[in-house]
C-alpha cells in the first residue's frame, strides 16, 4: 500500500509541475489552480507514505521519477531538446533511485 501512495505523490506531482508550465508564471487561473492542489496532494501523500516509508527512499523515489517524467515530457510533448546530455542525466537518476533503493529500501 504504500508504494501506492507514493506513486499517487509522485503523480499528483507530475501533473502539477507539468501544470505550472502552462500556467504562464501563475497568470492563467486553471492551471494555476490545477499546480496548487497537485502539490498540496502530492505533499500529504508523501506526508503519509513517510510514516512507513525511510524519508530518504521516499523522496529519492519520489523526486527522481518526478524529475525523470518531466522531463521526458518536455522533451516529447512540449518541444524541449533531445540530447544526448539530457537522456545520459535521466538515466543517472533513474540509476540513483534504483541504487539507494537497493541499498536502504527496508
Amino acid at each position: 500500500m504504500v508504494y501506492v501512495t507514493l506513486g499517487g505523490a509522485i503523480f499528483a506531482e507530475i501533473l502539477a509541475t507539468t501544470s505550472m508550465k502552462y500556467s504562464d508564471g501563475f497568470s492563467k487561473l486553471w492551471p494555476s489552480l490545477f499546480t496548487a492542489v497537485g502539490y498540496v496532494i502530492a505533499f500529504v501523500l508523501l506526508a503519509h507514505t513517510l510514516k512507513t516509508m525511510s524519508v530518504g527512499t521516499a523522496y529519492a523515489i519520489w523526486s527522481g521519477a518526478g524529475t525523470a517524467v518531466v522531463a521526458l515530457i518536455g522533451m516529447v510533448f512540449i518541444g524541449e531538446a533531445v540530447t544526448m546530455a539530457r537522456i545520459l542525466g535521466l538515466l543517472l537518476v533513474i540509476a540513483g533511485v534504483v541504487v539507494l533503493n537497493l541499498g536502504g529500501a527496508h
